[in-house]
């Protein structure tokens, strides 16, 4: 595929999803900027307008671009995600619609992985029930019990060795724990040990960092089976998305005392989570909020704007995805 051919009509955009200001505002007199925050939204659009739109911002992993929304759009030449995931585009349909998809890589990686080491830490030395303790007045009277958890005497096993989880073998380096990992294949930009296999990595290491993509091929990956190989020191820390993790398993793995215990920023059914999991007191729950710092947010909702801009200006694509039909930049 060519890169987008410069013309001097004005280019219908459509912004899906949540709005922001850099969003909202990113694009010149150039373009024609259109909403639609829901599906619902989306469907409302009179034919006229979806029958202009040749370029999509889909702004949260929430919003799903999948072929019943691509299929209305009938001139669209790119999608432009926010964020490094992208289960919730159909890829395949773009790709094999010579429809380029982009994302948000890099920008994210060292905010992520900040987030991934101070949940460890946090679900690990019981930060937030040494807050509540606190706060209740209990300090006052009593001396506050060590916590079971350590970083000092873990072995660490990352299942997902791209961008964010290298971020995150180097602060665990950093911090004096060993770390090995899970992939498909093996990395070559890191000297870690590679398991093939899960399931004896479980066995061999005491905590789990997960930040693979979402999608099909991930799908409850990390399931009763690998909470058993963990063992009842187990700690699992999810940054990657809720999809990715057995959700009853886990519960009836950490109410059992099959794991020790978990950190979790994403969930199977966002913003609901399980009322078991809120009960528990071994549980670090987090609202998603792995990139959620302004900065790093704002950071994302550029690239999302320099993609399209980059495109449609006739120019390549700057991050596009494995899938898209476009290869170079």
């Amino acid at each position: 595929m060519a890169a987008g051919s410069i013309s001097s009509e004005k280019i219908d955009l459509l912004i899906y999803g949540p709005v922001r200001p850099i969003l909202e505002n990113g694009f010149s007199d150039h373009f024609v900027v259109h909403k639609a925050e829901t599906r619902g939204d989306l469907e409302r659009l009179t034919p006229a307008i979806r029958e202009k739109i040749r370029g999509v911002a889909v702004t949260y992993h929430t919003v799903r671009a999948d072929k019943e929304s691509l299929s209305q759009l009938p001139k669209i030449e790119m999608v432009a995600s926010f964020g490094v995931g992208y289960d919730h585009i159909d890829a395949k349909y773009a790709a094999e619609h010579n429809i380029i998809v982009t994302n948000t890589p890099d920008v994210l990686t060292e905010e992520v992985a900040d987030v991934a080491m101070g949940l460890l830490i946090s679900t690990l030395r019981e930060f937030v029930k040494a807050d509540r303790y606190v706060r209740s007045g209990l300090w006052q009277t009593q001396n506050y019990p060590l916590s079971v958890g350590s970083l000092r005497d873990r072995k660490v096993g990352i299942v997902g060795m791209g961008r964010i989880g290298q971020a995150i073998a180097r602060r665990l380096d950093a911090s004096l724990v060993p770390v090995v990992y899970h992939s498909r294949n093996p990395s070559k930009d890191v000297s870690y040990k590679h398991y093939p296999d899960l399931i004896e990595m479980a066995k061999a290491v005491d905590t789990l960092m997960v930040i693979v993509p979402g999608g099909a091929a991930t799908n409850k990956m990390i399931n009763a089976e690998v909470f058993k190989a963990l063992g009842p020191r187990g700690v699992l820390i999810n940054v990657a998305r809720g999809s990715v993790v057995d959700e009853p398993a886990l519960v009836q793995a950490l109410k059992s005392g099959t794991i020790l215990a978990a950190g979790l920023d994403v969930f199977a059914a966002e913003p609901t989570v399980p009322d078991e999991l809120k009960a528990m007191q071994n549980v670090v729950l987090l609202p998603h909020i792995g990139s959620a710092s302004v900065v790093t947010r704002n950071a994302m909702d550029q690239l999302v704007v320099d993609n399209l801009k980059s495109w449609f200006s006739g120019k390549a694509p700057l991050t596009p995805v494995a899938e898209t039909p476009f290869k170079g930049r």
